[in-house]
């Protein structure tokens, strides 16, 4: 049974989702487009850099917890269609009773694991996907696996787009072979972190980006630069420079390698 709460945020209409100890979600039911979060407000600049402003997207979000990005998603560009596979049905429930969606806000949410609601899904039935999911505060191996990539960029086709939030600490060898994983489907990647995260300092959020056409690599460094938390974004050289090397993930060998904590 999952251990989940809700308590109250920093500020009036505000509500963290505490999940086993930790925090997963801060929503703001007055603001959805108010984003607490660091590693979130990344996914957001993704959101918001992919498709002109206001334009509908098609957003698959594996992981939901208290929703936040689809929120966000439904408030900045109105008539969206999201799907959000979260299988903790009880949080669903929670989040839905304590933190109920908006009215008539196109998301729709399946109890369901990653990996399967995934496979369930029709091709190029996306414009996005965000993975954005954890297991016992662990990213769960099967979601950087290259059977899966594959299966997203199934998903996307050829001009959608995927982000991946992993957690890793240097050397990031787990972080290597979950981009080599991606980089099977996805030639076109871009990588976002914290200067602290990528100094070494401590462990952070990595937010992956990828195509098998183009990543908004020009308006996600702008977006970098004004932000209120500064994020270095890594073009595909860089990234190959600082997360190359590894040998791909695959559904025979991850079971015992979430990611960091």
């Amino acid at each position: 049974m999952v251990d989940a709460e809700i308590v109250p945020g920093d500020r009036l209409g505000t509500f963290v989702l505490r999940m086993s100890g930790m925090d997963q979600s801060c929503v703001d039911l007055e603001d959805p487009t108010r984003i607490v979060f660091d590693y979130v407000r990344r996914l957001a600049d993704v959101v918001d850099a992919v498709a002109p402003s206001g334009t509908p997207l098609r957003v698959v979000h594996v992981g939901g917890a208290g929703m936040t990005l689809p929120r966000y998603v439904a408030a900045t560009r109105p008539r969206s269609a999201q799907v959000v596979l979260e299988p903790a049905a009880a949080v669903t429930d929670l989040v839905r009773r304590d933190l109920p969606l908006p009215r008539n806000s196109g998301i729709k949410v399946r109890d369901v694991d990653g990996a399967a609601g995934v496979a369930a899904l029709r091709d190029a039935f996306a414009d996005l996907v965000v993975v954005d999911a954890f297991a016992d505060a662990r990213v769960p191996g099967s979601l950087v696996t290259a059977a899966f990539a594959a299966d997203l960029l199934r998903v996307v086709g050829p001009g959608g787009v995927v982000a991946f939030n992993l957690t890793d600490r240097a050397p990031f060898g787990w972080t290597r072979r979950a981009v080599a994983a991606i980089r099977l489907s996805f030639p076109a990647v871009l990588l976002t972190a914290e200067p602290a995260t990528l100094r070494a300092k401590r462990l952070g959020n990595l937010v992956v980006v990828a195509s098998a056409g183009t990543v908004p690599l020009d308006a996600l460094r702008s977006r970098a630069a004004s932000s209120a938390a500064p994020y270095r974004v890594l073009d595909a050289r860089a990234v190959s420079d600082s997360f190359g090397g590894g040998t791909p993930f695959t559904e025979a060998d991850t079971a015992d390698s979430p990611a960091p904590v």
